[in-house]
């Protein structure tokens, strides 16, 4: 039976061994554990965030002192009035009577509550052309969307009557129904597609259905199995639904590959004569044991997002850690156990002149098996087979086009803008609203987003603070941080007060964050900061932005130390090789770097961005670049660890350095393929949304895998370590006393006596 006695050592050949011969068992224990995990997930439910989890700085205080007090800020609505032509204005008679029309019609309605009137709250413009009622919506802030629509209806009739001036309603409640109508089902619908993209990739890639649909099975049930642990640990670490979206991407790229890396060396080594438990013991000793050098590597990235600080982070970092974790058991020990009770039967439901088979026929192969299973079969070997000839007999050459090629790309990110951004940023024209947006905001600068001031004292009606709150509000006006008019809503029982500022600069950032740093620091110190007991955190759009990238910024330091340090002593510890470790992170520092200049260069300065709908956008999302740090050093470690796997391994039996570079990047180049276009396939279907931040994740993401797993992998990984030669296995002797994270040789190496080592040189894996 081949390698029946051979002795491995390794978590991978022995949990795979064991699961093999234990198959039954192994899918039941699998098949158990993601019930008990959905189940009591379900039992315990979800934690949600609160805003006051979910902010920093003053921002989180002011949402924390509103909780504390057990205020719930109602939904506010607004309705702009406004003159169409510029002989009508807010005194006139018309225009009053579309005022009264206003006022009433949303009364009726029953769903509104603090109905006001522009002429008492003095919210009309200083061109007189155009005022706002405002109203709160009756019930929960977080529903209110649920419960808009008769009110927007009956403005609607309103502005029906009335057609001399221009009617429209803005809010928070509005804007969420608008939302959800137009991109809620599109947001559902690119998750849902992305399930049916990966198998119909597997499906080209295996040329079988069953070989195609056992990594989506596997995956589906990591990330079910994840959902419910994830709603366990939300009683820790509050969850949301940005940390499931990511939790579905991650799981679906990473639980594919895993398998498709497994089920693919298990495939060729039966296609090279070997019997079935020979080969999936092979399988299980080296693809394996990439899969758990990989999957750790993800996870010690993922766990990176801790050290933001900020809870949205966390949740993501943690729900991506689980789902990897879980997809990464799930391949060492369920997929050993599903391939031996499948058997040859993996191959079932051939698809004809899609299998390998038929294409090898096709092509005149010789059906080996060694060449490669990617999307374009042995034709893709034959690419990179070409390609690497050319890199191996100049890889300076190689090196110096495809490094300065990557760090041009790259270039653009130095001058990188990130910012949470505006309505009109976010969904350009697509949508009326934004017009209603962009026209309050013209009249009433900062009106539609007011920095929120939240005053708490031990006597809200005291006489010093009522004459501090006094003194703000002519002071926020005459230090031109804002053109007014300054809100204030007082609750007494709670001593809690909370002023509304209009700030300067409107929807423009740059100039609203001036106004809030006048806000903050010079009006609050001069008026609430004399009086002793007060404290008045400023919150509101612009300071959330503001706290938000402030405390990302000092988080990025401590996370990119994190990840890249303990990446690079895993990989040190998994290879024994100085080199490759050092080589791992730089080229993986460039792949993301490439991935910045790509987002900077389309969505900050529109090279190209009508190809992609992302015109004016001008900003980077706050969270995004962090993010994309995070997961794309953990998924390029996908690639890189099964390349230089393969390479080393053959390197182990003996062949030169050169010879076993060609071998591992040849013998990968088709798995790699067929896992960079799913990967590429799942993130650019985000990149599709109209939401420019989805857009932003989806095209950075599919950007980065794509030239990872091309120029990265295909060119400057193996043009480097043919630069490199012997060294490429340096491995100071005062490193020996590290751990060893390496196994013995493999199964295949085994079967054989290798070739002679290069003399002098010491060889282990």
């Amino acid at each position: 039976m081949g390698n029946r006695d051979t002795r491995v050592r390794g978590i991978a050949a022995r949990a795979g061994g064991w699961s093999a011969r234990h198959r039954w068992a192994a899918v039941g224990i699998w098949v158990l554990f993601v019930v008990l995990a959905m189940g009591l997930g379900s039992a315990a439910g979800t934690v949600e965030l609160k805003d006051s989890d979910q902010l920093s700085g003053e921002t989180g205080r002011a949402a924390a002192i509103a909780e504390e007090a057990g205020i719930d800020e109602p939904a506010g609505e607004t309705v702009l009035v406004q003159a169409k032509d510029a002989g009508v204005k807010a005194t006139s008679t018309e225009f009053r009577a579309a005022v009264d029309a206003v006022m009433k019609a949303v009364e009726g309605t029953g769903k509104v509550t603090n109905v006001t009137s522009p002429y008492d709250t003095e919210t009309i413009s200083k061109d007189g052309r155009s005022a706002l009622v405002q109203f709160d919506m009756r019930g929960e802030a977080e529903t209110a969307g649920d419960r808009v629509e008769p009110v927007l209806k009956a403005v609607e009739e309103v502005q029906k009557d009335h057609g001399s001036v221009l009617i429209e309603e803005i809010g928070g409640a509005s804007m969420n129904k608008t939302f959800d109508d137009a991109f809620g089902d599109d947001f559902k619908q690119a998750e849902y597609s992305a399930v049916p993209v990966a198998l119909g990739i597997l499906l080209v890639a295996f040329g079988a259905l069953v070989a195609a649909l056992v990594p989506v099975l596997l995956a589906i049930t990591a990330i079910v199995a994840t959902m419910g642990l994830m709603m366990l640990v939300s009683h820790i670490q509050p969850m949301d639904d940005t940390s499931s979206s990511v939790m579905l991407l991650v799981g679906l790229a990473v639980g594919v590959d895993y398998c498709l890396f497994y089920l693919r060396r298990e495939r060729e080594e039966r296609a090279a004569g070997r019997d079935p438990e020979t080969a999936l013991r092979i399988a299980a000793a080296t693809s394996g044991r990439a899969i758990i050098v990989s999957g750790v590597t993800v996870c010690v990235a993922m766990a990176g997002m801790l050290f933001t600080g900020i809870s949205t982070f966390k949740a993501m970092g943690l729900a991506s850690l689980m789902v990897v974790a879980v997809a990464m058991v799930g391949s060492v020990t369920v997929l050993p156990a599903v391939l031996s009770l499948l058997g040859t039967r993996v191959e079932k439901g051939r698809i004809p002149f899609l299998h390998p088979d038929k294409r090898r026929k096709a092509n005149g192969g010789s059906g080996n098996g060694s060449s490669g299973n990617g999307p374009s079969g042995d034709n893709g070997s034959r690419f990179w087979t070409s390609v690497l000839r050319v890199v191996l007999a100049k890889p300076a050459i190689s090196l110096v086009v495809a490094a300065g090629a990557l760090l041009a790309i790259a270039a653009p990110a130095l001058g990188m803008k990130t910012q949470n951004l505006t309505l009109d940023q976010e969904f350009g024209d697509s949508l009326p609203i934004v017009a209603t947006y962009e026209r309050v905001n013209e009249a009433f600068p900062g009106g539609s987003d007011p920095a929120e001031v939240v005053v708490k004292a031990t006597d809200i009606n005291s006489a010093e603070v009522k004459s501090a709150i006094a003194d703000f509000r002519e002071q926020a006006v005459s230090s031109g941080a804002s053109r007014g008019p300054v809100e204030v809503k007082v609750h007494d029982a709670q001593n809690v007060a909370f002023v509304y500022v209009p700030l300067v600069g409107g929807s423009n950032l740059d100039k609203a964050e001036k106004s809030l740093e006048i806000i903050r620091d010079e009006v609050r110190p001069a008026t609430f900061g004399k009086v002793d007991g007060v404290e008045a955190p400023v919150t509101g759009q612009v300071a959330g932005s503001k706290d938000f990238n402030d405390q990302l910024v000092s988080a990025v330091a401590p996370v990119f130390a994190f990840v890249v340090v303990f990446a690079f002593l895993l990989m040190l510890l998994s290879f024994r090789s100085l080199t490759i470790a050092i080589t791992s992170i730089v080229l993986n520092l460039l792949s993301v770097g490439a991935a910045y200049g790509i987002l900077v260069a389309v969505f900050q300065h529109g090279w190209g961005a009508s190809l992609v709908g992302a015109e004016g956008v001008g900003a980077i999302i706050t969270w995004l670049p962090l993010f994309l740090f995070v997961i794309l050093f953990g998924l390029s470690m996908d690639y890189h660890v099964f390349v230089v796997s393969r390479i080393r391994e053959a390197r182990m039996r003996g062949l030169t350095t050169r010879d076993a570079i060609q071998h591992g990047v040849v013998t990968t180049a088709g798995v790699i393929t067929s896992a960079a276009v799913i990967m590429v396939a799942v993130f650019a279907i985000f990149g599709t949304l109209s939401m420019q931040s989805m857009k932003q994740m989806g095209v950075g993401l599919a950007a980065a895998v794509l030239i990872d797993a091309t120029i990265i992998r295909g060119v400057l990984l193996p043009a480097v370590m043919a630069l490199l030669g012997e060294r490429n296995w340096y491995f100071p002797k005062w490193l020996n006393r590290l751990p060893d994270l390496s196994h013995d040789e493999s199964p295949e190496a085994a079967a054989s006596p290798p070739p002679p080592a290069v003399e002098g040189e010491r060889v282990r894996v």
